[in-house]
């Protein structure tokens, strides 16, 4: 069924702690981690708990892993690449095992003029590409679509409202 070869390729290669730490650094080097990941990933490489604690706190020292720093940049990222709104980015941000402080300290990284401009565009765009005719439907279905991306619910209507008046 499988040879030899297939069996050692699906192995994980199990690394000593100083090679894990440099594999680790480069890993946080080229983007920004949350400490679940870089965790996850220490364990993939075969360290123990106390090890993998051990090399978080040395990262955290030489400043590789910030949480805060992650907050920011992924808070920043999901809202201008994809357009999520605050509340699917805090959601999201919280899966990742953050503290509330952090979190907030990312969502308060979104400027509000930027947030505000971002949902009115979305609203418009989808109610253009909108073939609805019933006016309380379109609104449905664009109240839907905005809240689905993590926009708060009061500000989606009241943008809906303004834009496709009765």
């Amino acid at each position: 069924m499988f040879n030899n070869q297939d069996q050692e390729s699906r192995i994980k290669k199990k690394y000593s702690p100083t090679e894990a730490l440099a594999r680790i650094q480069r890993y946080c080097a080229y983007q920004e981690r949350s400490h679940k990941e870089v965790k996850t990933k220490l364990f993939e490489y075969g360290l123990y708990a106390s090890q993998v604690d051990e090399l978080i706190s040395q990262l955290i020292t030489d400043g590789f892993l910030n949480e805060e720093r992650f907050a920011k940049a992924y808070a920043g990222g999901k809202f201008r690449i994809k357009k999520w709104g605050r509340l699917k980015i805090k959601n999201e941000l919280e899966s990742l095992g953050l503290t509330r402080y952090c979190i907030q300290r990312g969502l308060n990284a979104i400027d509000s003029t930027d947030y505000f401009r971002t949902l009115k565009s979305l609203i418009k765009k989808k109610a253009s590409e909108s073939q609805e005719q019933n006016l309380f439907k379109k609104r449905n279905k664009i109240a839907r679509f905005a809240i689905g991306k993590g926009y708060e619910p009061d500000l989606v209507w009241g943008q809906i409202k303004d834009l496709l008046p009765d």
